[in-house]
């Protein structure tokens, strides 16, 4: 099927993956835009690019190998960071949407996007105005069902709650929801592993959250902090009872599989380091209708 003809969008974050967005990490470096970065970096820990590049390739080939098509933003020496492609931008049921990124050093991935849209014929939706609102605090859960997170110090509660008023104007039933600064994004708290499994650290977040998850039908697997702060919850759903995580992940992988989920765990230390794992740097272009 040609680019021009390809249904882009999706409707759940566990749907069969088709296209998924990444970020060239040609000039990926760390820097302090996280509380894993700063420790990274206050430990002294060096960083390999040589060793990120192969990394990166890995993860290209287990998703080419899951039957996903990879498409990839142009990188730039200025934005080291673009290489975490699920911040920029996100996708919905009614086409992308442009964030606005909080984080200095991202300020300037919007032109990416936008031009990677642009180029490939993909509808905008909308663009965040109303502050900061970043992808990874952004999930299409099921249909009709949309979280929108904010910690505060990188999405805020104005910027989640203008997305989530989009879905609520659709018909949708979407929420904000909150939970401490040093967890980031919500993507570092909360995976989706398929449409009953879902991964969580509870202590994140309010008892509320936690009970509207259960009432949508999810069996809830326990992280613990340590293992977030790992971005042990930063995984990716292929679909059909299938995730992408990391080798770092022993104590969530295991537990997946005890629940019949094929799981894949390329080694992406250059990057959970740097304060980004698996779902931080993708993002869904297309899924199969959950």
């Amino acid at each position: 099927m040609s680019e021009a003809n390809i249904p882009w969008g999706l409707d759940s974050e566990t749907g069969v993956l088709r296209h998924v967005l990444l970020g060239a990490p040609d000039y990926f470096e760390w820097r302090p835009v996280s509380a894993v970065a700063r420790q990274t970096l206050a430990l002294g820990l060096r960083f390999d690019a040589q060793a990120a590049m192969s990394q990166h390739r890995e993860m290209v080939d287990i998703y080419e190998h899951a039957g996903v098509k990879t498409h990839l933003l142009n990188a730039q020496p200025e934005l080291k960071y673009s290489v975490f492609a699920r911040d920029s931008s996100v996708m919905t049921p009614f086409g992308a949407v442009i964030t606005m990124l909080q984080t200095v050093y991202r300020r300037g991935d919007y032109a990416l996007t936008f031009k990677f849209y642009q180029e490939h014929n993909i509808p905008i939706w909308n663009m965040v105005t109303a502050g900061h609102f970043e992808g990874g605090d952004f999930m299409v859960v099921k249909p009709g069902f949309v979280l929108c997170g904010y910690g505060g110090e990188r999405s805020e509660q104005a910027g989640a709650e203008q997305v989530c008023s989009w879905f609520r104007k659709e018909g949708w039933e979407a929420y904000a929801v909150p939970f401490p600064p040093y967890f980031v994004h919500l993507d570092v708290s909360v995976g989706f592993i398929n449409d009953k499994l879902v991964a969580v650290v509870e202590d994140a977040h309010q008892p509320w959250f936690i009970d509207l998850l259960k009432a949508k039908g999810y069996e809830i697997i326990p992280v613990s902090y340590k293992d977030s702060m790992a971005l042990g919850c930063n995984i990716v759903s292929l679909g059909n009872d299938r995730v992408l995580s990391t080798l770092a992940n022993t104590d969530l992988n295991p537990r997946m599989r005890a629940h019949g989920i094929e799981v894949f765990d390329p080694d992406l230390s250059m990057f959970t380091l740097g304060g980004g794992g698996p779902h931080c740097l993708s993002q869904a272009l297309k899924r199969d209708a959950l």
